[in-house]
């Protein structure tokens, strides 16, 4: 089971290290660039003028002076102000930027364009060639006195340049606010903010004006209109009340509603007698043909006839019922009773259909009554109505005199009060503080940028380690093999260095080197992985292909043999076959054609070498997991058991071939090697599973291709692997035969 480690911080320095070429890559770039940026960016300069907006509230008569009315959006409003087009037209205006051959607007254009908006490159070159042009001396001819025209085009462009330029922040706490504009020439810095807030403060006069003088204006007409409108409106409602006689109308207006409403009140209890006889009438209909069953309704039960009759005719059917059980039904007592109770009933049937012609009766009389109710409601709402008409426009037109005479006197004290109050101020502006030319540039902030290219190079190049160590799942370290999947690391395989030559035959070549080392460890983790002998039959496999399982297999089965064991290197591998390379063998025969029973089983001994023999694999076969599942190969397996100590066998990659599995099941042990750096922990759990299936033996993983030397500089745990390096001029000991 793979069980929580404690992360202590000399893992996150392990991470760093490991990746550090690529953190340190990354901070280069990000400090290359942030210094490139802030060396080439050009020195912007702020100028600032403290302006203090304050709203006015005497313009209004009809409140006290005294009275502060809250307006959340008057400062928003005045910032937006001072931002706006118009304010930027009057400061170009003012300087002069607008005007095309003018040294002083061409200057100044050009210094605010260069410092401010770099990327309108069509402006800067409309603007470089003039920048050169020198003031035209005075002379006493009028045409080269006069100034020259302004230029719309290069008008609205500086202005909506100033415009987008400007900075407005208010002082919290304060009525206070700070105007900035940034530009490349400190000097134009200044001169343009200072000039905005002239222009802003003529803005807001010239606002104020226009709108008192057209509200006046609007008031004036609106006054004339009124005044017209109400002289029409009076005489109208004179004239009506003299041809309607509206005094006499207002006395009968007052008593047609107390009429109105009792004949409403006489209707609607009609109308709820006509609706209850209704129901009754149309629930009692049916019995008038079928008078059986009448006495389930309450009205025909309710009846004292009814009552009477139903009384009558129980105590003859209780007479019936005696005499039948005394006589026969043809008994003149029992034909006399019979015949009275059949006369009861019939009474009964003729009550029910008199009962329900006398509801019908009652049901025609209420309905004919509140259709006369009705008639006469009609005709007092028709009166009614003539009566409400009349009085109705009297009402009208008298509401819309009086209208128009309180329109026409606000409209007359509204143009009063414009009068008296168009010269005063809603916003007064005070400039409190000019703008002074800036000594030092605001942007860039060099000594910022700097530092924080190095926070940002430092921080992104760790968490870049960190996020590639976290992408990489494949195989680093013994402990997480064994920590995840309970199984064994037998040894690990350092990195060869290329200038060695190939691995395939390094412990025959160079039995005192490191990696050679390496291949002892994993020989001794074999022999004390079983308590009783350690195994005979050792399979050499890996995940996939060009991890290094045949290398090891061969230095494996070579190491082995240096112990003075008798070991077979058996090439298993009946597909991409590489044993016959690495010894030079170039016998035709091999594994295959003993398998497939065209020959039989050949050992080759490599020059050389004491006590190791090797049986290649042969040609490639057509059908290699048929051969290796076949009968051929259990009679081999026995006869090798008493000719040597071990068999090391070669065979395919797991997932590259059946043949593995099917070897694994058969032999004494399985080892997987998985390549660092390349094996992935998810196809290992896949191959150690897909062993573990069949009850096949894992003897454990060896690690190959780890880079020692580059994990010794952060992980003390592979320290110990250039111990022997420094001995490796030392003649070779002579081991004794393990048994």
């Amino acid at each position: 089971m793979f069980e929580d480690k404690e992360i202590h911080l000399r893992d996150y320095l392990h991470v760093v290290l490991k990746h550090r070429h690529k953190a340190l890559q990354f901070f280069a770039i990000i400090f290359a660039l942030t210094l490139l940026v802030t060396f080439s960016t050009t020195p912007i300069y702020i100028a600032t003028t403290k302006v203090l907006i304050e709203k006015s509230e005497s313009a209004n008569l009809s409140l006290n002076p005294y009275y502060m009315s809250y307006d959340p959006d008057f400062g928003e409003t005045q910032f937006q102000l001072i931002r706006s087009f118009s304010v930027a037209q009057r400061v170009v205006k003012m300087l002069g930027l607008g005007r095309a051959n003018t040294a002083a607007g061409s200057e100044a254009g050009t210094n605010i364009i260069t410092g401010t908006f770099n990327w309108f490159r069509d402006l800067i070159s409309t603007v470089l060639h003039i920048g050169g042009a020198k003031p035209v001396p005075a002379t006493s001819d009028p045409a080269q006195t006069a100034a020259p025209e302004e230029d719309p085009l290069r008008l609205y462009q500086q202005a909506r340049m100033i415009s987008g330029s400007i900075t407005v922040s208010p002082i919290k706490n304060s009525k206070i606010v700070n105007i900035s504009f940034a530009s490349a020439d400190p000097k134009m810095a200044a001169l343009i903010v200072n000039t905005v807030a002239k222009a802003y403060t003529d803005e807001v006069l010239d606002i104020k004006m226009g709108s008192s003088q057209y509200a006046l204006k609007w008031l004036t007409e609106k006054a004339d209109e009124e005044r017209a409108r109400l002289n029409r409106t009076e005489k109208a409602l004179q004239e009506y009340m003299r041809d309607k006689d509206i005094a006499t109308l207002e006395n009968k207006v007052t008593m047609v509603p107390e009429r109105v409403s009792e004949i409403a009140i006489k209707l609607a209890q009609s109308e709820t007698r006509r609706k209850e006889l209704e129901t009754l009438y149309s629930a009692v209909k049916p019995y008038a043909v079928n008078p059986d069953g009448a006495d389930e309704i309450p009205a025909i039960a309710a009846d004292p006839v009814m009552q009477s009759l139903r009384s009558q005719i129980l105590k003859a059917e209780q007479t019936v019922a005696d005499l039948s059980q005394k006589y026969g039904q043809r008994h003149p007592a029992m034909v006399t009773a019979t015949g009275d109770l059949n006369v009861l009933r019939d009474k009964k049937r003729e009550q029910v259909k008199r009962v329900v012609a006398t509801i019908k009766n009652e049901y025609d009389i209420a309905k004919s009554g509140e259709e006369s109710l009705r008639r006469l409601a009609g005709q007092v709402k028709s009166e009614t109505q003539s009566l409400g008409e009349k009085f109705v426009q009297y009402g009208v037109l008298k509401r819309e005199a009086e209208t128009s005479r309180e329109l026409f006197e606000a409209i007359v004290k509204r143009i009063k009060e414009q009068g008296i109050t168009q010269d005063i101020q809603t916003v007064t502006v005070w400039v409190i503080e000019k703008a002074e030319v800036p000594a030092s540039p605001s942007k860039p902030n060099k000594f910022r940028n700097i530092l924080l290219g190095l926070v940002i190079g430092l921080m992104g190049g760790v968490g870049l380690a960190f996020f590639v160590e976290y992408l990489d799942n494949t195989v680093k370290s013994a402990e997480d093999i064994e920590q995840r999947f309970d199984v064994p690391v037998l040894g690990i395989i350092e990195l060869l260095d290329k200038q060695k030559g190939q691995a395939d035959d390094i412990v025959l070549r160079e039995p005192h080197a490191n990696i050679t080392e390496n291949y002892r460890a994993i020989r001794t983790s074999i022999m004390l992985s079983t308590a009783d002998k350690p195994p005979k039959h050792i399979l050499v496999t890996s995940i996939a292909p060009q991890e290094g399982k045949t290398t090891t297999a061969v230095n494996l089965a070579g190491i082995l043999a240096q112990s003075g064991h008798n070991v077979l290197l058996m090439d298993a591998d009946l597909r991409r076959p590489r044993l016959r390379r690495i010894f030079g063998i170039k016998a035709d025969s091999g594994l295959s054609t003993y398998l497939a029973g065209t020959s039989d089983i050949e050992f080759f001994t490599p020059k050389g070498i004491e006590h190791l023999q090797v049986v290649p694999s042969g040609p490639v076969p057509p059908n290699p997991s048929e051969l290796i599942g076949s009968r051929h190969l259990q009679d081999l397996l026995a006869s090798l058991e008493e000719k040597f100590d071990f068999v090391v066998w070669d065979s395919p990659p797991l997932f590259a071939a059946a043949e593995s599995l099917v070897l694994s099941k058969m032999l004494s042990g399985t080892i997987i090697v998985a390549r660092a750096g390349k094996t992935t922990y998810k196809e290992l759990e896949r191959g150690i599973k897909s062993i573990q299936d069949i009850e096949a033996r894992v003897l454990g993983v060896v690690i190959n291709g780890l880079d020692i030397k580059e994990n010794m500089r952060y992980n003390y745990n592979y320290r110990y692997y250039n111990y022997y390096g420094a001995k490796e001029h030392e003649p070779p000991k002579k081991r004794p035969h393990v048994p």
